[in-house]
């Protein structure tokens, strides 16, 4: 193991150095030797949640933990371009949901544009590309007319139409990042472009598309999380349901009306309003939620019943401490987090009146 770098991990009121180490660490004794990252040992394994975590050791300098994190997924990469959607305990032989959910798959374009900015690696890249097209093609074979993404292919070949505005935005956001790679590696993807452009307009535009989750917090922010609402239209989404979801002083429901918050999606709004220039926002919300920190391990509890005071589910989840390094180090300057959330410098696609 190395020495986790820091410096960009310390925020006043969230972490300290010796805070933001113990995280790193507390991820990194999760992983398995083979490179997998499941939630916590005996836990499963989801491709994106694994992503994630990854993302976060990169942020530490952890390189080499990462790359084994996102060599396992090229090692057992499906056919068809998928990861099944839970792996107990991130074995690839103990398959516990063999459904291929779209938005999982698309996610490891954004970690593998992650770990390259952080470490300028080419190789890495190459190796890597085979992997991440075969991943977007999968993608891409559920979108639906309007432009919006199947949430999900069963293990039968079976796809769903329904698509999810969370998945989708994340999807937006993993389909920049791919383009950013077809882009460094001088492979142009016209399809591409315009699978991104008709994803997002369809997100801007047709909420009829989705299912309706509105009661989910992930449906409030993640269009902007996931770049398809920037300026004047994220702010106004945003403030249209602060109070709905943000609970002062404990952070951000999962579901209302349910007095639960949860670690995972009070860090990614945090990393939603620093994308929207709201810096001092995001650090409120990351302060509020330090009580479910958990020192010995330095984790983060899942999430907090405050109608009875209590930790639950009883989980340490890698993914949660993962969304929390990775918004710290948005709001820290780490230049590979900021350009790949930030979004100035990834692809936007064609978007049109094609799917209007």
């Amino acid at each position: 193991m190395t020495t986790p770098r820091t410096e960009h991990l310390v925020l006043p009121g969230v972490l300290t150095a010796a805070q933001a180490a113990a995280t790193v660490a507390g991820i990194l004794a999760v992983q398995r030797e083979d490179g997998a990252i499941p939630w916590f040992r005996g836990h499963h394994l989801d491709p994106w949640d694994h992503v994630e975590a990854a993302m976060a050791l990169d942020t530490a300098g952890e390189h080499e933990a990462a790359e084994r994190a996102y060599l396992w997924l090229a090692r057992h990469q499906n056919e068809d371009g998928s990861w099944y959607a839970a792996y107990t305990d991130g074995d690839p032989e103990a398959v516990t949901d063999r459904g291929r959910e779209t938005n999982f798959v698309a996610y490891i374009a954004v970690g593998v544009w992650h770990h390259y900015l952080s470490t300028g690696d080419d190789a890495f890249l190459d190796r890597m590309w085979p992997a991440v097209y075969a991943a977007v093609e999968f993608v891409l074979r559920l979108q639906q007319p309007g432009g919006q993404i199947g949430w999900r292919r069963d293990d039968d070949g079976t796809q769903t139409a329904d698509a999810l505005l969370t998945g989708s935005s994340s999807i937006h956001h993993a389909l920049r990042c791919a383009l950013a790679i077809a882009e460094q590696r001088e492979e142009a993807q016209p399809d591409w472009e315009l699978a991104a452009g008709a994803l997002r307009h369809a997100i801007r535009h047709h909420p009829e598309r989705f299912l309706d989750k509105n009661r989910y917090s992930m449906d409030w922010y993640y269009p902007v999380l996931g770049g398809a609402l920037t300026g004047a239209e994220a702010k106004a989404r945003i403030e249209e349901d602060w109070d709905r979801f943000v609970v002062p002083g404990l952070g951000v429901r999962c579901v209302v009306p349910n007095p639960w918050v949860t670690g995972g999606e009070s860090a990614e709004l945090a990393l939603a309003l620093w994308a929207m220039g709201e810096s001092d926002r995001a650090l409120e919300i990351l302060q509020s939620i330090q009580h479910l920190r958990d020192e010995d391990s330095g984790l983060y509890w899942t999430g907090y019943v405050f109608d009875d005071d209590a930790v639950w589910p009883r989980e340490l989840t890698t993914w949660t401490a993962g969304s929390l390094l990775l918004a710290v180090a948005a709001l820290g300057g780490h230049e590979a987090t900021c350009q790949v959330f930030g979004g100035a410098e990834l692809p936007v696609g064609l978007e049109s009146e094609c799917c209007a």
